[in-house]
């Protein structure tokens, strides 16, 4: 131990100065006063002036520490999830995977000549759970842990030698480790475990099935191939049911080194939750062959959809929809009839005499069809149409806007409704387009993979339908999509400075969705084939609308899943639609959400009121464990009627089998702690290298005294005595 200083030419000049001046000013006060309290207060102001200029030298109390111990090695072993890739040829008939390589070298390569003079550490880490664990998925591996510990276990640490594959998908930072290592002169070497190229694979990844279907009815369910392939495979999915063992088929082509999404259809033929595997035949030159197949679950259901349909005239359009929807065994259709050349609402079976006057009567409507309705007396009031924004954004209803010849739907942009229509109107040409001659539809890239325009059984023949579907002299005075809208089919022919003519557009508001039809001729579609496309379009789209309210559980709560099949690690929101005794949003009341995760915890949040007049409530779940979820809703209106709904999240692991070893990363780890990679061949080479590394220097600490709050505590209380002398001695 040692004290050092920093004297400066300028720092001396000030010290001789200050205390000249010091001393020069203490003789002149014990001339003043000759008490020996003022003797000895002089005493102090030098003591205090001669501790200043002390701390103008920069003084440090320097420690020295020889190390006590052996120098010691650490020997890291990766055993975390990636190194059971099998990518490490020994020979072309002999691969083995990384970990049994690594075991391989360390069994190989002994150390004993090492340990003479060096203590000799090995320590595992990114030890993997069990399969069966529930830490399983959040396995990860964590290379600057590994590092820090190693370290802190000794203050004469020599070097650090790490076996591993270079995978880090933690969220620590390895380079801030090896900054320490660099400033205490520890080198990291490393040899690496695994190839620096892919595997050769398919893997089957993104499989995103909807989580119920309505019986009878086809649903989408899209999956994403990656290839690591050399060469463009094209394969068969099989789609089946281990319920059943109906099976179905996708023929796809993967590019070589690319990746392809895509979708296969599936029709909900039984009742009640169904078990279905999604496979992608394993190519003779895969080396991974645990990742080509994906299982879900979809509940096929019964639904009555409720439906209302709002027009003026009883145009060829509405005629039609209305009739398919009636006819419709799924569908329950009420229409409400503007007819502006009677006195009374239209009446008869399945017709409305009025607006409907009580929200819980307006909010037992899945889907509301507008037409060529206006504002005013024969139209919605501004209040109906508030209501109906309503409906989409808190109920998750949706909503079809058709308009007319008449260009009544103008009139809706000077109400609330205005935001959900997804397309701007040309306001100089309310009355729309009329064309001699008639025009078809062309499906965009979107609305050819879209199941609301899916009306053949495999997209090849669908493209063809449309093709053939008949014309329309008629469109909407339609200038643009708004923005986050979806297009799905445009104008063959006419176009203007924001391209071709979108007349079939939709999207999500809220909880809800909305579609847009820019024509009133889909009647036409029947010429030749009857209703068999009208009829199927209409139903499509009364049940896609629908999707999310038929989805929730429950009579009195329904709950709303977002997203609807949760990773780990995503924030799950969930929306509760909420009923009273009498059928209407809760607007006065409380709302639980009880939380029970895979491993059976479970906790209680009170879910947030989003909106009073509607009964919407919001809650967010941290999806932090994979396996299945239980989410029990309760009101304080009625804690008898919960409802409770499952929620699977779909286990995928951190750690990933069959990537390239992440060379970057090794490379920059030794780079800044002045090591460098080691092939397997230069292992005992490398324990020479050790042992000659020179003796690294004692440790040292410095404690600045200058700065140190110690110091600067001292000088207050010298500088309070003094101040309190003077006053005892009546100097001040």
């Amino acid at each position: 131990m040692n004290l050092s200083l920093q004297p400066t030419v300028l720092s001396v000049a000030a010290a001789v100065l200050v205390m000249a001046a010091g001393i020069w000013i203490s003789r002149i006060s014990c001339k003043r006063n000759p008490r020996p309290l003022t003797f000895k207060l002089e005493i102090l102001r030098l003591i205090i002036l001669g501790s200043v200029c002390f701390l103008l030298f920069q003084p440090e109390w320097v420690i020295i520490s020889e190390p006590k111990e052996k120098p010691k090695v650490s020997i890291l072993e990766d055993r975390s999830g990636s190194m059971e890739t099998q990518d490490v040829e020994i020979t072309p008939q002999h691969v083995v995977t990384r970990a049994s390589y690594v075991r391989e070298l360390l069994k190989g390569h002994s150390t004993d000549s090492l340990k003479e003079t060096h203590v000799v550490e090995n320590a595992p880490f990114s030890v993997q759970p069990a399969p069966d664990s529930p830490d399983y998925a959040l396995a990860c591996t964590d290379l600057a842990k590994p590092l820090e510990e190693a370290i802190q276990s000794s203050d004469n640490l020599r070097a650090v030698v790490m076996f591993t594959d270079g995978s880090h998908n933690a969220s620590s930072s390895v380079l801030t480790q090896a900054q320490r290592m660099r400033s205490r002169g520890i080198p990291l070497f490393i040899i690496p475990a695994g190839s620096s190229v892919p595997l050769p694979d398919l893997a089957l990844q993104d499989v995103k099935a909807p989580t119920y279907g309505i019986i009878g009815e086809t649903v989408q369910i899209p999956f994403t191939i990656k290839s690591t392939l050399g060469r463009e495979i094209r394969a068969t999915l099989t789609l089946s049911s281990k319920d059943t063992g109906k099976v179905v088929t996708r023929t796809v082509t993967i590019p070589a080194q690319g990746e392809v999404s895509d979708a296969v259809l599936w029709k909900i033929e039984k009742e009640g939750s169904e078990t279905l595997e999604l496979k992608l035949p394993i190519q003779p030159q895969e080396r991974v062959r645990t990742n080509n197949t994906s299982s879900f679950s979809i509940a096929g259901r019964r639904e009555s959809i409720k439906v209302l349909v709002i027009d003026t005239l009883p145009r060829w359009e509405y005629r039609f929809i209305r009739n398919a929807l009636y006819r419709d065994p799924g569908v329950d259709v009420h229409t409400l009839l503007f007819h502006p050349g009677l006195k009374e609402m239209g009446e008869g079976p399945g017709y409305l005499v009025k607006f409907p006057e009580k929200m819980e009567e307006l909010a037992q409507y899945d889907v509301i069809f507008i037409g060529d309705v206006g504002m005013g007396a024969k139209g919605l009031t501004q209040e109906q149409a508030k209501l109906l924004k309503g409906m989409v954004e808190q109920q998750a209803s949706g909503i079809v806007f058709l308009p007319g010849y008449q260009g009544k739907q103008m009139e809706l942009l000077q109400s609330e409704l205005a935001d959900l229509i997804p397309v701007t109107f040309l306001t100089n040409k309310p009355e729309g387009t009329t064309q001699a001659a008639p025009s078809p539809l062309i499906l965009t890239p979107e609305g050819r993979g879209s199941l609301l325009t899916m009306l053949a059984d495999t997209e090849s023949e669908n493209e063809e339908v449309w093709r053939n579907l008949p014309g329309f002299n008629w469109y909407a005075p339609v200038e643009r999509p708004k923005a986050g809208t979806t297009v799905l089919a445009v104008h063959a022919a006419d176009k203007n400075a924001y391209g071709r003519i979108p007349l079939i557009v939709t999207q999500s508001y809220g909880n809800g969705k909305v579609l847009f039809m820019g024509t009133d001729s889909a009647w036409r579609w029947r010429r030749g084939v009857e209703d068999k496309y009208h009829y199927r379009f209409w139903s499509q789209v009364a049940r896609w609308m629908s999707y999310q309210r038929n989805m929730a559980a429950g009579e009195r709560i329904r709950l709303i899943p977002n997203p609807e099949r949760p990773r780990l690690g995503d924030t799950l929101t969930v929306t509760a639609m909420v009923s009273d005794k009498q059928g209407a949003p809760l607007q006065n009341g409380e709302v639980f959400l009880d939380i029970t995760a895979p491993e059976g915890t479970t906790s209680r949040v009170q879910m947030e009121n989003m909106d009073h007049t509607w009964g919407s409530f919001t809650a967010s779940v941290k999806i932090n464990r994979p396996g299945k979820w239980t989410l029990t809703a309760s009101s304080s209106d009625q804690p008898d009627k919960a409802v409770i709904l499952p929620i699977i999240t779909m286990n995928e692991t951190l750690e990933k089998i069959g990537q390239p070893i992440n060379t970057a990363l090794m490379e920059e780890m030794t780079s800044i702690t002045r090591g460098r990679m080691v092939k397997a061949e230069e292992i005992q080479q490398l324990i020479r290298e050790i042992k000659d590394l020179p003796v690294p220097p004692p440790m040292e600490k410095r404690i600045l005294i200058w700065c140190h709050p110690y110091t600067l505590a001292a000088l207050l209380v010298l500088l309070s005595l003094f101040w309190i002398g003077r006053k005892l001695n009546g100097t001040i």
